[in-house]
C-alpha cells in the first residue's frame, strides 16, 4: 500500500515543476490564471464562448491524476477513520473559504505568489495557518483519524 507520509523529493519536484509549467502555459497562451476554483466555477456558470478551455482544463486534471495512478501502479485508497459527515462539513467549509478568499491554493499559492501578489501571499499564509490549526484540532483534540 502506498504510504502518503513518505517523503519523495524527486516526484514532488517533478510534480511541482509540471504544475508551474502548466500555470505558465495557461497564462502565456490564454492570458488566464490557473486558479482551479475559479476555472471550475466559471465553467459551471457557462459564460458565452468561454467554457470549452475550462472543461478541458478540469478534464486534464482528472486524466492526469488517473494516468499517474495507472502508470505508477498505485492503488486508489479512501481515507479511513474520518466520518462522512465530518468530511462533508470540511468540504463545505473549504468551498466557503475559497469563495471568501477570492480563490484557492492553486490560484493564490501557485499563480499569485509567483506574480508577487501581496494579497496572494497573505491568503496563502492564512491557508497554511488554518491547515496547521485544523490538523492539530482534528487529530489531537478530537482524535479523528489517529
Amino acid at each position: 500500500m502506498f504510504e502518503v507520509a513518505e517523503f519523495t523529493p524527486w516526484s514532488a519536484l517533478a510534480g511541482g515543476m509540471l504544475i508551474g509549467l502548466a500555470a505558465l502555459l495557461l497564462l502565456v497562451f490564454n492570458g488566464r490564471v490557473a486558479g482551479i476554483s475559479g476555472i471550475l466555477n466559471m465553467a459551471m456558470q457557462r459564460p458565452q464562448g468561454d467554457t470549452a478551455w475550462r472543461w478541458l482544463f478540469v478534464l486534464g486534471l482528472l486524466l492526469g491524476a488517473g494516468g499517474y495512478v495507472l502508470v505508477a501502479g498505485l492503488p486508489f485508497a479512501l481515507r479511513e477513520g474520518f466520518p462522512a459527515g465530518l468530511l462533508a462539513v470540511a468540504g463545505f467549509l473549504v468551498g466557503m473559504g475559497t469563495r471568501m478568499g477570492g480563490g484557492c491554493t492553486s490560484g493564490h499559492g501557485v499563480c499569485g505568489i509567483s506574480r508577487f501578489s501581496q494579497r496572494s501571499m497573505v491568503a496563502t499564509a492564512v491557508f497554511m495557518l488554518v491547515a496547521v490549526i485544523t490538523t492539530y484540532v482534528v487529530r489531537h483534540v478530537a482524535g479523528v483519524g489517529v
